[in-house]
């Protein structure tokens, strides 16, 4: 079983149809038990998680109502009478999933760290995986219908590890040569977060492994500009030692085409201005399939030593 929180919000049972959880408050209620589904979550936490502007007078019944909607979310058709999914515990919510459920932030957060260990290990090609992996797993919005504080944490900390992956995945792409996904993946960083300069770094690093040195140090000095303008400060040492070393790396020379290589002979046949007295004999003679059988050029001083004396 899949449980996504990001995009639409469903439930993916293994063998059977997807199943989606509509409505603002049943929705952010779900996101929360799941998260929390270790310990429970209290009763009046998810009461302001639902209602983040303020808890309505009837907020205990109306609260049992969104909790109803989304037990019966949960509940699936093979469970027994009696093995709630969602359950009430002193004063806690407990959400009660199968064991080889998996939750796609979850599975992002986990790729994500394990990504970041096979890169610095030098496994590029597992990195990259890892990473891309986490990076679809978390595309879309977390619950775009709702607001408050939990969500808005929530979204902090799901953007930060979006990132996370987006730059993990376009280093390890500049590391495999692969130009394409690395500068795609480090322009979608900068995109999202155009204040970081670990983003910046990532598409400088692309740019230089693809032998674009002007661009990595244009993105530089795009990235000296932006902090100087809207944060008043200046690029860290870390981002100075990337740019020095762009520096002083030389700028790839243009390949230089290949001399022609032409044949002797056939420089012989295009001369210009060389006053030639009849046609070539053929270099092959009688063995000549072209000629052989329909008499084979020849030159004059082969013609006369072949007729007979007059």
């Amino acid at each position: 079983m899949l449980i996504r929180l990001v995009g639409l919000v469903t439930i993916e049972p293994s063998g059977a149809p997807s199943r989606h959880l509509s409505g603002a408050q049943a929705q952010v209620a779900f996101a929360r038990l799941v998260i929390e589904r270790a310990g429970g979550t209290e009763r009046d936490q998810l009461a302001e998680t639902v209602w983040p502007e303020g808890l309505p007078d009837t907020w205990a019944s109306a609260l049992r109502s969104v909790v109803s909607r989304v037990r019966t979310f949960v509940t699936m058709p093979q469970d027994e009478p009696g093995d709630a999914a969602l359950v009430a515990q002193g004063g806690r919510y407990v959400l009660r999933v199968p064991g080889d459920a998996a939750v796609d932030v979850e599975c992002a957060e986990l790729a994500v760290t394990e990504a970041n260990a096979a890169f610095a290990e030098g496994a590029f090609a597992v990195a990259q995986q890892l990473a891309s992996g986490a990076v679809s797993n978390l595309r879309g919005s977390f619950l775009p219908s709702h607001e408050g504080e939990w969500v808005n944490a929530m979204r902090e900390q799901l953007e930060e590890l979006r990132l996370t992956a987006l730059e993990v995945a376009s280093l390890s792409s500049s590391a495999l040569g692969d130009e394409h996904h690395a500068l795609r993946y480090a322009e979608e960083a900068v995109r999202r977060a155009p204040f970081r300069e670990s983003a910046y770094r990532c598409r400088m690093t692309a740019h230089k492994r693809a032998g674009n040195r002007a661009e990595a140090l244009r993105s530089y000095h795009q990235l000296r500009r932006v902090l100087a303008e809207e944060l008043g400060t200046d690029p860290a040492p870390e981002t100075e030692a990337a740019y020095l070393e762009i520096l002083r790396t030389p700028e790839p020379r243009a390949p230089q085409r290949p001399s022609a290589v032409l044949d002797p002979f056939l420089m012989g046949v295009f001369e210009v201005g060389r006053n030639v007295s009849g046609p070539r004999p053929c270099i092959l003679g009688r063995a000549c399939a072209t000629h052989r059988g329909h008499g084979a050029a020849q030159s004059p001083a082969t013609s006369a030593a072949a007729s007979p004396a007059a």
